[in-house]
């Protein structure tokens, strides 16, 4: 049945080849959150294999463009899944008014179409080196990797979605990214994925899904044994206490100058209330991103408000707009969007600013050019200047703490690069632009593989959610579900030795990469080998 299923799909042609590619793709965000169906994942690249199998180039063809029919069938994959993964973006053009409504097919097809061009990519690689069988999984794993590596890195990088995270839908799945990180799961969910393909072959059919079996027990074996073994003897609280404060603000309401001085005032009754529990003040404060409704220099008697409210050894980190720059004194102006530590004296103690802002949305790509056309950022018109590099809190009687501000946190490997001894990851956003859709569930699910990628617990306080606690193992230690009005004052967890991927994680992603690029090409050798014996 199996090789009947295979032979018809490798035969498809024109449109119906393409159309399949879609779909496969398109199922495929049925293992993102807030579905987590992963076991679609075995449908999905088995269909892209026998599709890719079944990509003949033309015979006057020469060179690349052999590879143009997998790079089509590539991309429809690609195109599939990031319109049916990535729709919701839409949202922001609409949470504010119709002003970008003209550009709503650009967020829902034309973004997609664009990163479709990194899975093109991904096929071409894979078919380059292509073997038969479980080669042809580890070729396509191969092209996989290096393709979601590169959308990671070039034009400032969008690593949002990448196919790793459809095999990690619960702690227990995430962990082997303490050894691979995020960018070498990319690679291994495709290729545990692929595997089954081989049913559809006449020779060693069964080899594909029960090696793909073999690798997932393993995933699933190391996860239990590092949750439920080595975090059994779990690691202490350091003995602070933080609230998060969620007050679920609508996008059009934050802005509004007539509301402006009810939000401030109702950030600092949530922040000040008795806790239901109890429990002593909380030690760190922590408002979501631009949670300050106006720029402090414009109300200095903002930051008196916030030193009447806190004690003298509570800090509040807030997310703000920072202005750099005064027009009165003819400076050129600069606007941050930042992270501000205040200590109870009302002062500003530290600040962070965003390094990597979000394209369109925070800055314009060609900027004078795009605004000569009349385009404008969506958050904030003339835009913000990026931060010139991480930055690291070391506040009083706190541990040393890596502010991430909104999307920042979706970047395999930032808590390897910056961290700079981090105890703490303190991540805010406003995920308020993306309403109730799939977005703030996968942006929290991106940042819950920070924490298991670094061992270092995540704070994260998001405007209308999903605010909460994540350990050094990616366990949810409390939370406020989207769109709750409230906080949560939980205690700090302790973070973690360094893991694997911390200390080796460039070398375990080479050696890796390294590895499948040999299988496949050891596979298409013996093809070759065979091909050339037979005749």
């Amino acid at each position: 049945m199996f090789e009947i299923l295979a032979g018809n799909i490798m035969s498809l042609w024109g449109w119906k080849r393409n159309a399949l590619a879609f779909f496969s793709g398109a199922i495929l965000t049925l293992a993102l959150p807030p579905f987590d169906f992963f076991a679609v994942g075995f449908i999905s690249f088995p269909i892209l294999i026998w599709l890719l199998e079944g990509a003949a180039p033309s015979p006057n063809a020469r060179g690349a463009l052999r590879l143009y029919p997998s790079a089509v069938i590539g991309w429809f994959f690609g195109f599939g899944y990031f319109v049916f993964g990535l729709w919701w973006l839409a949202n922001a053009l609409l949470a504010q008014g119709n002003e970008f409504i003209w550009a709503l097919p650009l967020a829902v097809f034309g973004l997609p179409a664009f990163l479709a061009l990194f899975y093109a990519g991904a096929a071409m690689i894979g078919k380059s080196i292509w073997g038969n069988g479980i080669g042809a999984a580890a070729a396509l794993a191969f092209g996989f990797g290096i393709s979601e590596w590169l959308r990671a890195t070039i034009f400032t990088g969008f690593p949002w979605n990448g196919i790793g995270l459809t095999a990690m839908p619960s702690p227990v799945m995430m962990q082997s990214a303490s050894i691979f990180g995020v960018t070498g799961m990319n690679a291994l969910a495709v290729l545990v994925f692929a595997l089954p393909s081989t049913v559809g072959l006449h020779k060693h059919r069964f080899s594909g899904p029960f090696l793909a079996l073999c690798l997932l027990v393993a995933h699933g074996t190391y996860g239990y044994w590092r949750i439920y073994e080595i975090a059994a003897v779990q690691t202490q609280p350091n003995g602070k206490i933080v609230r998060l404060v969620q007050p679920s603000y609508k996008q059009s309401e934050k802005w509004d100058e007539p509301e402006r001085d009810k939000i401030f005032a109702n950030y600092l009754s949530l922040s000040t209330q008795i806790s239901e529990s109890n429990q002593p003040k909380p030690d760190l404060i922590i408002w979501p991103e631009t949670a300050v409704p106006f720029i402090f220099t414009d109300r200095p008697q903002a930051l008196s408000a916030l030193g009447a409210a806190l004690d003298d050894n509570q800090i509040l980190l807030a997310g703000a707009v920072r202005q750099e720059g005064q027009r009165d004194a003819g400076e050129t102006v600069r606007y941050h969007n930042s992270m501000l530590a205040i200590n109870g004296k009302g002062e500003i103690i530290d600040a962070a600013d965003k390094v990597h802002l979000v394209p369109f949305g925070e800055y314009l790509p060609f900027g004078d050019l795009l605004r000569s056309l009349g385009v404008q950022e969506v958050a904030m018109p003339g835009g913000f200047s990026a931060g010139s590099a991480q930055h690291i809190f070391k506040l009083p009687n706190l541990p040393k703490i890596l502010p991430l501000i909104c999307y920042e946190i979706i970047f395999p490997g930032v808590t390897a690069e910056e961290n700079d001894g981090a105890k703490i990851v303190v991540n805010i956003t406003n995920d308020a632009w993306y309403g109730r859709s799939p977005g703030p569930y996968q942006h929290f699910r991106l940042a819950q593989l920070r924490s298991v990628e670094s061992g270092v617990p995540l704070i994260r306080s998001a405007n209308n959610g999903i605010s909460g606690e994540v350990d050094g193992y990616g366990r949810v230690v409390a939370a406020l579900a989207l769109d709750v009005v409230g906080v949560i004052d939980v205690p700090i967890a302790s973070a973690l030795e360094p893991t694997i991927y911390i200390r080796h994680g460039q070398r375990v992603i080479f050696l890796l990469f390294a590895a499948l690029f040999a299988i496949s090409s050891l596979t298409k050798l013996r093809r070759r080998y065979r091909i050339t014996k037979s005749v």
